[in-house]
């Protein structure tokens, strides 16, 4: 059985910093980019943070550019964002998520939400002004 577990979220002031983890299992998790997601209150869901399989190559969504750090630990099956210089606007429910993609050389670029084969259920960031 496939999960995703979330964690480390949390009410923060802005400029603040909070890590999240997210916990893999039931998959070959080599097998597959890691994605991290948000959605705001009324908002879509939307892309924040990719890392291929072997936790070489990122991408960012410009807004958290030089804020946020994916990482993954793949002896543990772990994958976290580390977030800095938080910002009100930063509130929201992140998801942890699983697009399967081989292990192949090519750049990480933005992931879709339809994409995406597993999913958390996410961690709640409430930045406050």
């Amino acid at each position: 059985q496939v999960q995703l577990v979330e964690s480390g979220g949390g009410l923060v002031q802005a400029g603040g910093s909070l890590s999240l983890s997210c916990a893999a299992s039931g998959y070959t998790f080599t097998d597959y980019t890691m994605g991290w997601f948000r959605q705001a209150p009324g908002k879509e869901r939307e892309f924040v943070a990719a890392i291929s399989w072997s936790g070489g190559r990122t991408d960012y969504e410009d807004s958290v550019k030089g804020r946020f750090a994916i990482t993954r630990n793949n002896a543990k099956n772990t994958v976290n964002l580390h977030m800095y210089n938080l910002k009100p606007e930063d509130t929201a429910v992140y998801y942890c998520a699983a697009e399967r993609s081989g292990r192949g050389t090519a750049p990480v670029g933005p992931l879709s939400v339809g994409g995406m084969d597993y999913w958390g259920k996410g961690t709640l960031v409430t930045v406050s002004s």
